[in-house]
């Protein structure tokens, strides 16, 4: 109890500190949850209202766009008249990046850059209000699941920063809000029975960490005969990619608690997670944050239940408004509500995107994001995709965009040998395309290298 109440009080100076106003949205969360549909839906007509104003007044891009479609912020009578509005893609965000943005919002503009396993990474800019949605929309996922904020979480987790270098800052912060993290870009068998024993000692109420990655832990440590002893263990909680059933059995029997997948994306934000009062694959979405649209090819809406793509409108992308924004990702919308009683929409299913893991010559198992950030810091990649068909051969598509060179290639050879091995072979073809797989899906990182035993229960190809 005391661990939790300095982690908070640390949590809640830091975010005090840079001007986010993550507690107090979560504080409005917890009471938005139990509004009617009706009162939600009309919640989110308030927020879409503001939003189109403040795209009106400082995003030149999105006031032509309104304009062309006959909606000004006052026209808005109603949710269905977004529809008016054509959807914007991922290459409209890149192209009118300039227009796009609001460099004057309160808190200002933080760049960041997508993961990229969609095969083509987006450079865009987020702002305090999006930080704070997302961070306040897990706190309250975890509470359905009994996790406080404050209470300890352990993160199997990766960043874009060297790997062989630690952020002692970071680290001394994360320990500070009882947060343990472990590096999912670097999981050789004694590194994960590090993890393991860390795991053990720091006795967490959340595990949270890539899909795969936690399925690969979880697949190592039957493979060693051991059942990790975490008696404070809520719940393991899963991002990043699908969540295939076999992995979900595999990481509940193996950590002895629940698993909850989450879904969302860095450029619109936390978007859904599972809840314990529904059956297991559906998510409660984040309605006050996010506006969903579940639409066909020819950009009509779906009825409930049937699969489309999903268009989102993030509600709190001041800083650069995502307004009918294209995902990719195929969902289905549940038409029965949340069991537990709450007004926010229920998604039923999330079919998105998958990659494999990258292993290195020595046997450390890597996941996907270790080599898509390199691609995605390399300037002028396009789109691309990494195939891994041995241990020291590596094929990497490109196709290139403004602002690729020659040198291009180099940045991503050298990159990629830094986390792989400086013995691995790294082929960089440009092209001007790359085709779906046989089966018509995209997987952006795609591994020939087999895993091997009880390791192989980890894989989404299982």
């Amino acid at each position: 109890m005391l661990a939790r109440a300095l982690a908070r009080t640390v949590y809640r100076a830091q975010e005090r500190a840079v001007r986010r106003p993550t507690f107090a949205y979560l504080r409005r969360l917890e009471q938005s949850q139990w509004l009617g549909r009706t009162d939600l839906e009309a919640l989110q007509h308030d927020r879409l209202h503001q939003l189109l104003g403040l795209a009106w007044a400082h995003c030149p891009w999105h006031r032509r766009r309104l304009e062309a479609a006959g909606l000004s912020p006052e026209d808005l009578g109603g949710l269905h008249d977004l529809e008016r509005l054509p959807c914007m893609t991922k290459h409209d965000a890149a192209a009118h990046h300039a227009e796009l943005v609001w460099h004057g919002v309160p808190g200002g503009t933080f760049k960041y850059n997508t993961g990229g396993s969609s095969g083509t990474p987006l450079i865009f800019h987020f702002g305090r209000w999006r930080q704070a949605s997302d961070a306040a929309g897990r706190m309250r996922a975890r509470r359905w699941w009994g996790v406080e904020p404050g209470d300890p979480e352990a993160y199997l987790w990766g960043a874009p920063v060297e790997l062989n270098k630690t952020d002692w800052v970071k680290t001394v912060r994360d320990r500070l809000i009882n947060q343990l993290v472990l590096n999912a870009f670097a999981m050789s068998p004694a590194r994960m029975d590090g993890y393991l024993g860390a795991l053990e000692r720091f006795s967490p109420r959340c595990l949270y960490g890539y899909a795969s990655s936690v399925a690969l832990l979880a697949a190592h440590a039957r493979e060693r005969g051991r059942k990790p002893r975490l008696p404070r263990l809520k719940v393991v909680c899963t991002t990043g990619e699908p969540l295939y059933d076999h992995q979900r059995t595999l990481i509940a029997e193996v950590f002895g608690a629940p698993v909850a997948n989450e879904f969302g994306s860095r450029d619109i934000g936390f978007t859904a997670h599972e809840s314990p009062d529904n059956p297991t694959g559906q998510m409660l979405l984040m309605s006050e944050s996010i506006l969903l649209e579940v639409l066909d090819p020819t950009g009509q809406p779906v009825a409930p239940g049937e699969l489309g793509e999903a268009v989102m409108t993030g509600l709190c992308s001041q800083a650069q408004p995502f307004i009918r924004y294209r995902t990719g990702d195929m969902v289905r919308l549940s038409p029965d509500p949340d069991r537990g009683g709450r007004g926010l929409h229920v998604i039923a299913e999330v079919v998105g995107r998958h990659t494999d893991f990258l292993v290195r010559a020595d046997g450390t198992i890597m996941h996907a994001l270790a080599g898509i950030y390199v691609l995605r810091a390399t300037e002028g990649v396009a789109e691309f995709k990494l195939v891994q068909h041995t241990l020291r051969d590596l094929e990497v598509l490109v196709v290139p965009g403004p602002g690729w060179a020659p040198e291009r290639a180099q940045a991503i050879e050298s990159g990629l040998q830094q986390r792989l091995g400086a013995d691995v072979r790294v082929a960089v073809r440009a092209v001007d395309a790359i085709a779906p797989e046989a089966s018509g899906k995209h997987r952006y990182v795609v591994s020939h290298v087999a895993l091997q035993g009880e390791l192989a229960q980890a894989s989404a190809n299982h």
